[in-house]
C-alpha cells in the first residue's frame, strides 16, 4: 500500500501565515529555574557580554542584582538605561522605563524578572506585558523567570510548598519563547548558598530556610522547572518537524495513541493504556474515528462511546475526535502528524470470516503505520462483554414503510421498462432499475436499497430475459449481465446512502456549531456576570427545549444560594437543593441521567473555573429522554463551559475594573490630601493664633485690635468654609447627586449678588461692570451659579497683581450660533495670563499652574485647584460650557454659557 506523506496543503498554509506574521518581530529568551539563587540572572548576563563581545547592540533595560557582588561585576562595560520614578504612596518608586526602550531599540535589551509586577501608574499592569510590546516593536529580549510563577503550575505550586505565588506569567508567554534556557543547581548547593548570604541578607535567609527553601520544596520545583522545560523542547521538535515537512516519526520520547470505538472493551482498553503511560511516563492521547456509520450506532452504543472519552479525559488523556471514512489512515495519519511513538488498539472481535470480507482495521493499521510501534491489547477483560461483537450492527435504520416503497418503486420501474421495451435496448432498459436504485437509496436507507437492488435484477430477469416470466436463463451472458447490475447497484446504492449519512452527520455538527456560535457572539457582547447567566439560561432553554436556573452559592454551599431564573416561562419553578449542593460540593454532575440523585427531575452541572466552583446549572429538559444521547449530554457541557469562561472574565474584568478603581482613589486621595493639608493648616493657624493673642492678651488689646484680630478670624474662616464647601460640590458632582433648582433670574442679579459677596476684597480695586441691555431671564440654578462667579472672582483675586482691575462683562448670543443662543457672561483680569498648555488642563481637578507658568499663584496664594474644576461642573449641568481665553491687552478672560432664548421676557 502507498502511503501519500505529502504534508496537507492547510499545514502548508498555517505554516507560512504562522512565518509572515513573525516578520518584524523580536525574539524571546527566557532563563528558566527552580528557584531564586540559582544563577539566571547570572547565566543572563554572561550570554548578553558573549554577544556584546561578537559586536551586537546590546543594552541592559532593568537588572536587579539583589546586592550579589558578582552580579553587579558583570554590569560593567554594558549601557544601562535610565530607570523611571514614580509617585507611589507619598514616595518615588523605580521601574521599566518602556517608552525609553523603545526609543532606544537595540538590537537586544535585557529584562529582568519577567513576572514582575509595576507599580500602579505604570503603562502594563505585569512586566511581562512590556516584554510583549518590546517583542512587537522588533527587539529581542532576555529575561529570567522561576517555575512557581507559571499560571498552570499555581495549584500545584502552592500544594507542594503552601505559598500562594500572586505575580504569575500565563503559559501563552512562554510559548512564543524562541528559547528556555535551564539555570539548574542541586538543592544542597542552592542552601549552602542561602546560608552563606548569597542569595538574601542572613536575617531573611533564615526564614527562607525554614518556610519556601525546605529541600524537599526545592526538589519538587526542580522536578517541576524539568518536566516543564522538557516539554517546550518537545514543542520547538514538533514546531521544527512541521516547519521541515518531517513526516517520519522521530521517538525523542514516548508518545501514545489509543484508538478507541463504541466498542463495550473500549473502557477496559483505555484502563489498560493509562497503565501503560504511567509505566512508560509518557503522554497519550484517546482518539476515535467518526465515519459514515456512526450515525447507525444505536444509543447504547453512543452511550458507551461518550463515556469511554470522559473516563479518558478523567485519567488524565487527552481526547480528539477525527472524522473520515478510512479509520486506519486517520489514526496513522494523525500519529505521524504529532510524533507519536506508540499506537495501541485493541484485538479485533468479528468472526474472521467478516474480517476477510469487511477488512481489518488492525491489519490496516499495522502496514500503514511504518516507524509507529503498534500495540494490539485486549484491555483487562475478565469474562466477555454483553454486546460485544454486534454493536456496530446497530438499530435497523429503517422502518418497515421503506422497504414497502422500495418495492413499488421496483414495480414502477419495471412498468417504465415495460413500455420502453419495444423501442430501446436491453442495456437502456438495465439503467431504468438503476436509477430507480439510487431514488431508493437516496430517500429510503441503506436496507431499502439493497433490497431494490435485488429485486431489480430479478425483476429484469423474470420479465425482460428471454424466456420471459421466468427465472431460467436461455443465454449464459445475461449471468454476466445481472452480475455486472447487481454490483453496480450494490455500490451506488451503498455510496449513495453513505452520502447521505455524511449530510446528516455534517447538518447535525453544522447545527450544533451555529448553537455554539450563537451563544459564544452574545456572551461576547455581554459584560456583566448576571447578564451572562441570563443570555446561557435563554439560550440552554430554548435549544435543549427545557427550564433552566443557575444556582449561585456566593458565601460556601452551608449559606442560602441566589437563584437565576430566565425570564418567561423558561425558569425552571423548583429547585432541588440537595442535589445542587452536592454538585457545588463535589465538583460533578447529579440529577437527571447520572448516577447520583437520578431520581431528579433536572440535570445539575457545576460551572468551575479557576480554582472555585461559579455555581450550579439546573437544566430540567420537557422531554426526560432527551439527555441519553451522548451529543446532547457533550453540547450541554460544552454550553456550561462556555457560561464558566464568560462569568470568568466577566468577574476578572470587573476585578480589573476595581483594582483600577481602587488605584485610581488612592492616587487621588493622596492629591487631595498633599493639595488640602496646606490649605486647610493655613486658615486654621491663622484662626489659631488670633484667637490665642485675644485670649492671651486681652489686657494689652484694645477694642480696635480686638475688632482686626476677630476680623481675621472671620476671613480665614470664611476662607475654609469656601475651600470645605468646594470639596462638598465636588463630590456632589461626581456622585451624580447635584439637583438643580432651576428658575428665570435676570443676569444683572447674579452678577451682583456675586460681587456683593466679596465687596471687602474688592474695596481695593477697580471693578467694571458691562451688561449688555435686554439680556433675557436665564433659567438657573441661582445659587450655583452664584458658585461659580464667587470661584471665578476668587481666582482672579488670587492670581493678579494686588490694585490690578477686574471686569465683568455680559451679552447676548442670538439664535443661529453653533451653541443655539447662549448668553455669556465673562470675568476678566490683567493678571500674567494663561498658558496654552495651562488653558487645557485648568479645568481638570486638582490642577494648579506651576510657579514658572503664566497664571502661577504668589507665593502663599496657592488653592486646592479645585474652584475651576467646580464651575466646569456646575455650567455643564445646566448645558453651558466654559473655557479661558487670552485678553489682548494682556490677563485673561474666564468666559461661561449659559442657555438662553428669544421667548424669555427680556430684563425690564
Amino acid at each position: 500500500m502507498i502511503i501519500d506523506e505529502r504534508p496537507h496543503p492547510q499545514e502548508f498554509l498555517a505554516r507560512l501565515k504562522e512565518e509572515e506574521a513573525e516578520k518584524g518581530r523580536g525574539r524571546l529568551k527566557i532563563f528558566f529555574g527552580f528557584s531564586a539563587g540559582v544563577g539566571k540572572t547570572f547565566s543572563m548576563l554572561s550570554a548578553a557580554a558573549k554577544l556584546k563581545e561578537s559586536g551586537l547592540d546590546v543594552v541592559i533595560g532593568y537588572v536587579e542584582t539583589h546586592g550579589r557582588l558578582e552580579t553587579a561585576a558583570l554590569l560593567e562595560g554594558f549601557e544601562v538605561l535610565p530607570r523611571r520614578a514614580i509617585a507611589y504612596k507619598g514616595g518615588n518608586l523605580e521601574e521599566f522605563d518602556l517608552d525609553l526602550a523603545l526609543g532606544r531599540k537595540p538590537s537586544l535589551l535585557i529584562v529582568d524578572e519577567l513576572a514582575h509586577t509595576n507599580v500602579p501608574g505604570s503603562r502594563h499592569t505585569k512586566r511581562w506585558q512590556d516584554v510583549q510590546e518590546l517583542i512587537e516593536a522588533g527587539i529581542d529580549v532576555y529575561t529570567t523567570l522561576n517555575v512557581q510563577h507559571i499560571e498552570s503550575l499555581h495549584d500545584v505550586v502552592s500544594q507542594i510548598t503552601g505559598v500562594l505565588v500572586q505575580e504569575r506569567v500565563p503559559d501563552l508567554v512562554l510559548d512564543s519563547a524562541l528559547e528556555i534556557e535551564l539555570v539548574d543547581l542541586p538543592p544542597d548547593e542552592l542552601i549552602q548558598r542561602l546560608k552563606e548570604g548569597k542569595v538574601y541578607l542572613p536575617v531573611r535567609a533564615e526564614d527562607a530556610l525554614a518556610n519556601f527553601f525546605r529541600k524537599g520544596n526545592l526538589i519538587a520545583l526542580r522536578e517541576l522547572a524539568l518536566r516543564y522545560t522538557a516539554q517546550h523542547v518537545d514543542m520547538q521538535m514538533l514546531r521544527y518537524r512541521q516547519s521541515h515537512m518531517i513526516t517520519a516519526t522521530w521517538p525523542a520520547c514516548e508518545r501514545i495513541l489509543v484508538c478507541v470505538s463504541a466498542s463495550p472493551l473500549s473502557i477496559r482498553l483505555v484502563r489498560a493504556a493509562r497503565r501503560m503511560a504511567d509505566a512508560l511516563k509518557a503522554q497519550w492521547t484517546v482518539a476515535y474515528v467518526e465515519t459514515s456509520g456512526h450515525g447507525s450506532l444505536s444509543e447504547a452504543a453512543k452511550t458507551r462511546l461518550f463515556r469511554t472519552l470522559s473516563l479518558a479525559e478523567e485519567l488524565g488523556a487527552q481526547t480528539v475526535e477525527l472524522s473520515g471514512e478510512g479509520i486506519a489512515r486517520e489514526i496513522t495519519e494523525f500519529a505521524r502528524r504529532n510524533n507519536f511513538s506508540k499506537i495501541v488498539i485493541g484485538k479485533p472481535v468479528l468472526p474472521r470470516w467478516r474480517e476477510l470480507l469487511k477488512g481489518s482495521v488492525v491489519d490496516e493499521i499495522v502496514r500503514m503505520s511504518g516507524a509507529v510501534d503498534v500495540y494490539v491489547i485486549s484491555g483487562d477483560v475478565l469474562e466477555k462483554e454483553p454486546g460485544v461483537g454486534n454493536y456496530w450492527n446497530g438499530p435497523r435504520s429503517s422502518r418497515p414503510s421503506n422497504y414497502m416503497k422500495a418495492i413499488m418503486v421496483v414495480a414502477a420501474a419495471t412498468g417504465i421498462a415495460a413500455l420502453m421495451r419495444d423501442h430501446f435496448e436491453l442495456s437502456n432498459l438495465v439503467m431504468v432499475y438503476i436509477l430507480a436504485v439510487v431514488l431508493v437509496s437516496h430517500s429510503c436507507g441503506r436496507g431499502p436499497s439493497v433490497l431494490a437492488s435485488v429485486l431489480s435484477v430479478a425483476a429484469f430477469d423474470f420479465f425482460f430475459v428471454p424466456p420471459f416470466l421466468t427465472f431460467a436463463v436461455s443465454d449464459t451472458q445475461y449471468l454476466l449481465t445481472f452480475a455486472v447490475m447487481l454490483t453496480i447497484a450494490l455500490v451506488i446504492s451503498t455510496l449513495t446512502s453513505r452520502v447521505r449519512m455524511q449530510i446528516d452527520a455534517a447538518r447535525d455538527k453544522e447545527r450544533r456549531t451555529a448553537a455554539l456560535y450563537s451563544l459564544s457572539r452574545n456572551l461576547s457582547s455581554t459584560l456583566s456576570p448576571e447578564d451572562i447567566i441570563q443570555v446561557g439560561l435563554a439560550h440552554i432553554a430554548e435549544l435543549f427545549e427545557s427550564s433552566t436556573a443557575f444556582i449561585q452559592f456566593e458565601s460556601g454551599a452551608a449559606a442560602t444560594p441566589i437563584v437565576h431564573r430566565p425570564a418567561g416561562a423558561a425558569g425552571l419553578g423548583v429547585i432541588d437543593d440537595g442535589v445542587a449542593v452536592w454538585s457545588y460540593k463535589n465538583r460533578q454532575a447529579a440529577g437527571l441521567g447520572t448516577p447520583t440523585l437520578p431520581g431528579s427531575d433536572a440535570r445539575y452541572l457545576p460551572l468551575a473555573g479557576l480554582g472555585k466552583v461559579l455555581g450550579v446549572l439546573a437544566v430540567a429538559p420537557r422531554d426526560g429522554r432527551r439527555f441519553q444521547a451522548p451529543e446532547q449530554l457533550h453540547l450541554l457541557e460544552t454550553f456550561a463551559n462556555q457560561m464558566a469562561v464568560a462569568c470568568e472574565r466577566a468577574s476578572l474584568s470587573r476585578e480589573n475594573d476595581e483594582a483600577r478603581l481602587l488605584v485610581k482613589t488612592e492616587q487621588l486621595r493622596n492629591s487631595l490630601l498633599s493639595s488640602v493639608s496646606h490649605d486647610l493648616r493655613t486658615p486654621l493657624a491663622t484662626i489659631a493664633g488670633a484667637a490665642s493673642s485675644i485670649l492671651e492678651g486681652s489686657e494689652n488689646l484694645d477694642i480696635h485690635d480686638c475688632k482686626e484680630l476677630a476680623g481675621e478670624i472671620c476671613e480665614q474662616s470664611a476662607r475654609l468654609n469656601r475651600l470645605v464647601g468646594n470639596l462638598l460640590d465636588m463630590t456632589r458632582l461626581q456622585s451624580g447627586a447635584l439637583v438643580l433648582n432651576l428658575q428665570l433670574h435676570p443676569v444683572e442679579e447674579l452678577i451682583g449678588s456675586a460681587l456683593s459677596v466679596f465687596s471687602r476684597e474688592l474695596s481695593n480695586r477697580k471693578v467694571h461692570t458691562q451688561v449688555a441691555e435686554n439680556l433675557p431671564l436665564v433659567k438657573v440654578d441661582a445659587a450655583l451659579i452664584q458658585q461659580v462667579m464667587l470661584n471665578l472672582l476668587e481666582n482672579a483675586l488670587k492670581y493678579t497683581p494686588a490694585g490690578s482691575a477686574i471686569a465683568v462683562r455680559s451679552w447676548y448670543l442670538p439664535e443661529g450660533q453653533p451653541g443655539g443662543a447662549q448668553v455669556i457672561i465673562a470675568v476678566e483680569d490683567e493678571g500674567p495670563g494663561v498658558s496654552s498648555e495651562a488653558a487645557r488642563l485648568i479645568f481638570n481637578k486638582f490642577y494648579r499652574a506651576g510657579a514658572t507658568e503664566p497664571g502661577a499663584a504668589p507665593v502663599g496664594q496657592t488653592g486646592v485647584g479645585l474652584g475651576l474644576s467646580i464651575c466646569a461642573g456646575i455650567v455643564d449641568a445646566h448645558g453651558g460650557k466654559i473655557w479661558v481665553e487670552p485678553r489682548p491687552s494682556g490677563g485673561a478672560s474666564f468666559q461661561f454659557s449659559l442657555p438662553g432664548s428669544d421667548d424669555y421676557s427680556p430684563t425690564p
